[in-house]
Formats: C-alpha cells, structure tokens, sequence
C-alpha cells in the first residue's frame, strides 16, 4: 500500500495522470431536466413526538441498515461485525492456513518419495528399473483358448 502511495506522488505519474485526464471529453447522454418526468409525492401527516422517537431509533444519521436488524442500529452493526468476523477471519484466513498446512491425507509425497529411492537403489544393483517378472509367472492363471472363444485380445 505504501508503494502506491510513494508511486502516487512521483511527479513523472502525476503529470502522465494529469495531462491523460486533460485529453478525456465526457459526453453526458442524459435527458434534459424539461423531458423527464416528474411526480408529485404528497407531503406526510405530522407525526406526535413520542411515536417518531420511537419509529426512528437511530435514524438521526440517515442510519442505512446492514440487513440484519432494521429497527437497532447497535444490534445491526455488532451482527454485521461479527459475521464479517468468523466469515473472513475464522473461516477464510484460519480455514486457508489449515488447508495449506494439513499433511498429505493420500500420502502422495510419500509414495513418490519411496518410488524415487526403490529406483535409486535398484540402479544402484545394476537392475531393471522395473523387472518384467514382477510377479512369479506360476502364479499367474490365464484362460485357455477354448475359453476365450472368438473373444477380441487387445495388447
């Protein structure tokens, strides 16, 4: 934010922001104050002191309301605090730490880790990296030609 400001005040960027501005024509397409139309709102009934006082709690500061409480000024803005609270602090800066910190559920890291030492140590043997009788092929089952019949073998 700082460096904004320190690059807002150089004189070079003023004066390309001054002289760019100079050069902008601002065209207004709005209509003419005679064309628009205009309504009459009737003036409201005079209201007793007590039943405005109480009407218009807060309302001495054209008090605009967050949404949660239309009538408690005070009510709506501790609400709106502490929403934006556990919204922004607990759940995106907390849940994000949690998230970028959490050890590797899947042990991805792992398993990589462990596949690059086995190679490491099988070139180190003077072996395959993988060996192409990884399991014992007495072990293996396959079905005669009888069984597989006109079946499709795609290798």
């Amino acid at each position: 934010m700082s460096s904004l400001v320190r690059i807002s005040n150089a004189p070079l960027v003023r004066t390309l922001v001054n002289h760019s501005l100079r050069s902008v024509r601002l065209i207004s397409s709005s209509q003419k104050n005679r064309d628009a139309a205009t309504l009459d709102i009737p003036k409201k009934a005079a209201v007793p002191s007590s039943a405005a006082a109480a009407s218009s709690v807060g309302s001495g500061r054209n008090w605009v309301s967050y949404g949660f409480d239309r009538h408690d000024e005070a009510h709506d803005r501790s609400v709106t605090n502490a929403s934006f609270f556990f919204t922004v602090t607990l759940c995106l800066v907390l849940g994000t730490a949690y998230w970028a910190y959490v050890p590797d559920p899947q042990l991805q890291d792992w398993s990589q880790r462990e596949a690059y030492l086995e190679l490491r140590r099988r070139e180190a043997a003077g072996l395959e990296p993988i060996s192409k009788d990884f399991i014992d092929p007495a072990q293996i089952v396959l079905p005669s030609d009888e069984e597989l019949g006109n079946t499709e073998i795609v290798i």
